[in-house]
C-alpha cells in the first residue's frame, strides 16, 4: 500500500502519471474515519430529537447556528487568545465554550442598545476579522498538529451517546406544548426569562412587572439569542435543542482539561463519562444530591460548567507557565479572563466561589514552594474576584441573600433524616445545627455519622481523588487548584443553609473537577488495560446486577440504618473476596493491582448507576396519574396565541397565581409557582406568581410557611388585579389600563371571572376555560 509520503513524492516527480483522486484517497479515508464517530453521534441525536417531536427543520437550523455562529468563531478566538491544543476535537470543544462567551457579549451589546440585529451580524464580524487581519489568519488551521488517537474519538462518541440516551429519558417526560401536562415549575420560570432576555435593559421580573430582575439569567440569555437568530420558538430551543450541545461542550472541555493533568490518553473520555454520564453510587438512593452537573431542569447549572471548565483550563496553563503568549495575544488572553469570570457568575451564582478558593489555595501553595509572589495566581485571583463583585451587583437576588450558616442542613432534604430525626425540624433555620440533630441522643448522633459516611461513599467517584493523591513533589499546581475547588464546593454544601437546598449547587458545579482528580489518581497508578478494564467491569456489573438499595418499610432510625449499612457491607465483603481470589492466583502482581482495580470499580459503578437509571427512564411506563398543577392543551394554546399577538413590551394581567390553580377560590394553600402565563405567553404579568421574588424568598419561615406559600408582596396591586377579574368594574379596569396593562388573561379554572368584563374589554380569543381580553380596544 502506498504511503502518503510516497504519493507526495510521486506527485512532485511525475505529476502527469498520478491522478488527483489517487493522491486524495488516503487523506479522504483518514478524514472519513476521523469524522465517523462524531457523525454517528449527530445521526443518533437527530433521530432522538425527531422521535420526541422536534421539527427536523428546527434541528437542522439550530445545528447550523451552533456550528457557524458559536463553534467556528469561538474556535478562532480561542486559538488566538490561548493557543491551539494541536487537534480538532479539543479545539472545537473549547471553541464552543469560547463561542458561548462571545454570544453573551453580542447579546449584551444588543440588549444594552436595543439593536438585537447585532446578534446576526456579530459572528460575521468576528469571522471577517479573522479573514482580513494577516496575523489572525493562521488560526484557521493547526500550525503544530498533535492529533489524538482515533480510539479517543470513539471513546468520546460513546460518552456523547450516553448523554443522548440520558436526554431521551428526560425528553419523553416533557412533551412539547400545547399538551395537557404538568411541567416542573422552573420550566415555565426559565421560559419567561428567555422571553425577558429578548427585550432590552433594564430587565424586569416577568411575573411582577416593574420589579428589577436580579438572577443568574445568562443561560436564558443564551437560549434567547439562539431563538432570535434562528427564529425557532423558545419552547423548542429550551425543551429540545439546547441541552445536548451544552452537555457535549461540557464533556469535551472536561476531557481536554483532564488530558492536561493526567498522563493517559483515555483519562479524558473516562472523566467525561463519570462526570456527565455517571451518578453517585447507588444512583437510586435517597441520598443523592451530587448527581450529574447537567440538568434540563437547571439550565443555569448546565450552562455554567463549560464556562467554568474553560476558565480552569486556562488557569492551569497560567499557573504552570505553559503557553504564555507574548504581545497583544498575551494581553488579550489575560484581559478576557475577567469577562469570562463575569459570564460564570451570571450563569450560576454558585460557580465562582469554589474557583476562588481553588485559586487562592494554589497561590498559597506556590508561594510556599517558591517563596516568591506567584503573579499568575494573583492575576487569576483578581479576575475571579472581579467576576464575583460584578456578579453580585448584577445577578445575585434575594435567593443568594438567604444563604446562612447551618452545618449539615442539607440533610433536611434527605429521606433517612427528614423521616426520622428531622421530622419536626420545620422550615426555618433555627439554630447552629438542624433541630433534630441538636436534640439527638447518642444513638441519634451515631445515625447522623452513618448518614455522613453514606453520603461520602455515594460521592466517592467525585471525592476519592482527594485522599488518593498523585505523585508528590512535582510542584504541579493543577491538582491543588482542582482539589481546592471540590473541597470548597463540598464544604459549602455541607456548611450552608438555604430554604430550597440551593447550597448543593456549590458542590454540583465542582463535581467534574473532583472526577478529574479521581481519574488522575487512577491514571498515575495504572498497570495496564487488563487491570483497569477488569476493575471497571466488575464495578459496573456489580452495580447493575448485584447491588440494590432497598428503602425500609418503616421510617425508623433502626430500619434506615439497616437499609443503608447492609448494602455497603455486602459490597465490601464481595470486594474482599474478589481481591483474595486475585491475590491467591496472581500473588504479588495482583496485590499491587488491587488498589487500582478498586478505583476503577468505583468509576465503573458510577457510570453503571447512571445507565441503569437512564434505561429505567427510557422504558418506564407513565400511566395516568393525578395531576396537581396541570395546564391543559387549550390553556397552553391561549398563552401561545398571546405570545403571537401581543406587543413585545405589553403587560398582561391574569387571575392565575397558584398551583393548583383553584387554590385561592377554594381557600387552599397557594403555592405561588404557577409561572405558565408569563412562560408560555412570553409577556410580563402585572402580578402572576411571586414565589421566587426577593421578598418571598427572604420571608421564608415567617408564620411557619415556606417561601412559595408566603403572601403576595404587593397587596394593593394584587387587590386591584383580583377586583378586575371578579367584578368587571369599569373603574378598576380603567385604573389597570392606566398602569400599563393591555391584556387580560382570564382562566375560569383559577377562579371567578365576571361576565361584565366582556362589556368593558374586547374579547380577542377564547379557548376552553381561557378568555383573552384586550384593554386598548374597548367595546
Amino acid at each position: 500500500m502506498t504511503s502518503t509520503g510516497q504519493i507526495d513524492n510521486q506527485v512532485a516527480d511525475v505529476p502527469v502519471e498520478v491522478t488527483p483522486s489517487a493522491a486524495i484517497t488516503p487523506r479522504l479515508v483518514r478524514t472519513v474515519w476521523a469524522l465517523l464517530p462524531w457523525l454517528v453521534v449527530a445521526v443518533v441525536a437527530g433521530f432522538v430529537l425527531h422521535h420526541y417531536g422536534t421539527p427536523d427543520g428546527a434541528t437542522a437550523g439550530y445545528a447550523a447556528y451552533v456550528g457557524l455562529a458559536v463553534v467556528l468563531p469561538g474556535t478562532l478566538v480561542f486559538r488566538a487568545l490561548w493557543g491551539s491544543r494541536g487537534n480538532w476535537p479539543e479545539d472545537l470543544g473549547l471553541g464552543a465554550a469560547t463561542g458561548m462567551l462571545l454570544q453573551l457579549v453580542g447579546w449584551a451589546i444588543g440588549a444594552a442598545t436595543g439593536q438585537h440585529l447585532i446578534l446576526t451580524v456579530w459572528p460575521i464580524l468576528i469571522l471577517a476579522l479573522f479573514l482580513a487581519v494577516p496575523g489572525l489568519r493562521r488560526n484557521w488551521r493547526i500550525a503544530d498538529p498533535s492529533p489524538l488517537p482515533l480510539v479517543w474519538s470513539w471513546a468520546m462518541a460513546a460518552v456523547l451517546l450516553a448523554l443522548v440516551a440520558w436526554a431521551a429519558a428526560q425528553l419523553r417526560t416533557i412533551p412539547l406544548p400545547p399538551v395537557t401536562t404538568q411541567y416542573y415549575p422552573d420550566v415555565y420560570y426559565h421560559l419567561s426569562l428567555i422571553h425577558e432576555m429578548m427585550r432590552s435593559f433594564p430587565f424586569q421580573v416577568p411575573q411582577l412587572a416593574g420589579d428589577a430582575l436580579r438572577y443568574h439569567y445568562l443561560s436564558d440569555a443564551d437560549m434567547a439569542t439562539a431563538s432570535m437568530v434562528t427564529h425557532i420558538a423558545p419552547t423548542t430551543v429550551f425543551l429540545r435543542l439546547w441541552i445536548l450541545p451544552v452537555a457535549a461542550t461540557a464533556a469535551v472541555t472536561i476531557a481536554a482539561l483532564t488530558r492536561m493533568v493526567a498522563p493517559r490518553w483515555w483519562a479524558g473520555p473516562v472523566t467525561a463519562a463519570v462526570a456527565f454520564a455517571g451518578q453517585p453510587l447507588f444512583g437510586n438512593s435517597p441520598i443523592s444530591f451530587g448527581t450529574q452537573p447537567i440538568s434540563l431542569l437547571s439550565p443555569s447549572l448546565s450552562y455554567s460548567i463549560p464556562l467554568l471548565t474553560l476558565f480552569a483550563l486556562v488557569a492551569v496553563e497560567k499557573l504552570r507557565g505553559d503557553r504564555v503568549a507574548r504581545g497583544w495575544a498575551g494581553r488579550a488572553g489575560w484581559g478576557a479572563l475577567p469577562v469570562l469570570a463575569v459570564a460564570c457568575a451570571g450563569a450560576k451564582s454558585s460557580a465562582l466561589p469554589p474557583l476562588l478558593a481553588g485559586v487562592l489555595l494554589t497561590g498559597l501553595y506556590l508561594w510556599w514552594r517558591r517563596r516568591t509572589i506567584p503573579w499568575a495566581a494573583v492575576g487569576l485571583l483578581a479576575s475571579v474576584a472581579f467576576g464575583m463583585a460584578v456578579g453580585f451587583r448584577l445577578f445575585a437576588g434575594g435567593g443568594a441573600g438567604t444563604l446562612g450558616l447551618q452545618p449539615l442542613s442539607l440533610f433536611r432534604w434527605l429521606q433517612p433524616y427528614s423521616q426520622t430525626l428531622g421530622v419536626d425540624d420545620g422550615v426555618s433555620r433555627d439554630g447552629l445545627f438542624p433541630p433534630g440533630m441538636q436534640h439527638a441522643d447518642g444513638r441519634g448522633l451515631l445515625f447522623v455519622a452513618i448518614l455522613m459516611g453514606w453520603f461520602l461513599l455515594m460521592e466517592s467517584p467525585r471525592l476519592i481523588g482527594l485522599v488518593v493523591p498523585g505523585r508528590t513533589g512535582t510542584g504541579d499546581p493543577a491538582p491543588v487548584l482542582l482539589g481546592g475547588m471540590i473541597l470548597a464546593g463540598l464544604g459549602a454544601a455541607l456548611l450552608l443553609w438555604h430554604p430550597a437546598a440551593s447550597q448543593v449547587y456549590f458542590f454540583n458545579g465542582a463535581v467534574p473537577f473532583g472526577v478529574v482528580l479521581t481519574v488522575r489518581a487512577v491514571a498515575l497508578r495504572s498497570r495496564g488495560w487488563p487491570v483497569l478494564a477488569a476493575g471497571a467491569a466488575a464495578g459496573a456489573l456489580w452495580m447493575w446486577f448485584g447491588l440494590r438499595y432497598r428503602p425500609p418499610s418503616h421510617s425508623t432510625v433502626d430500619a434506615w440504618q439497616t437499609a443503608l449499612v447492609v448494602p455497603v457491607l455486602v459490597a465490601a465483603g464481595t470486594a474482599v473476596v474478589l481481591a483474595a481470589i486475585g491475590v491467591a492466583i496472581w500473588r504479588r502482581r495482583a496485590l499491587r493491582a488491587v488498589p487500582v482495580a478498586l478505583l476503577a470499580a468505583v468509576l465503573g459503578g458510577s457510570v453503571a448507576a447512571n445507565l441503569e437509571v437512564t434505561a429505567r427512564g427510557i422504558h418506564a411506563h407513565y400511566g395516568p396519574v393525578p395531576l396537581r398543577a396541570e395546564v391543559t392543551t387549550s390553556e397552553m394554546r391561549a398563552a401561545q396565541w398571546l405570545d403571537q399577538n401581543a406587543g413585545a413590551d405589553d403587560v398582561v394581567a391574569t387571575n392565575v397565581h397558584c398551583m393548583p390553580m383553584n387554590a385561592v377560590s377554594a381557600k387552599k394553600k397557594c403555592d405561588a409557582r404557577a409561572f405558565w402565563v408569563a412562560g408560555l405567553g412570553g409577556r410580563r404579568s402585572y402580578v402572576e406568581s411571586w414565589a421566587y421574588s426577593d421578598q418571598s424568598v427572604g420571608a421564608n419561615g415567617v408564620n411557619g410557611l415556606k417561601y412559595m406559600y408566603q403572601p403576595v408582596p404587593y397587596p394593593d396591586r394584587y387587590s386591584l388585579n383580583e377586583r378586575v377579574f371578579t367584578t368587571g368594574d369599569a373603574a378598576s379596569v380603567a385604573e389597570l389600563r392606566a398602569k400599563g396593562v393591555k391584556w387580560l388573561f382570564a382562566d375560569t379554572r383559577a377562579g371567578e371571572v365576571a361576565p361584565a368584563l366582556a362589556r368593558v374589554a374586547h374579547v380577542s380569543y377564547t379557548a376552553g376555560p381561557v378568555t383573552v381580553y384586550q384593554l386598548n380596544a374597548v367595546s
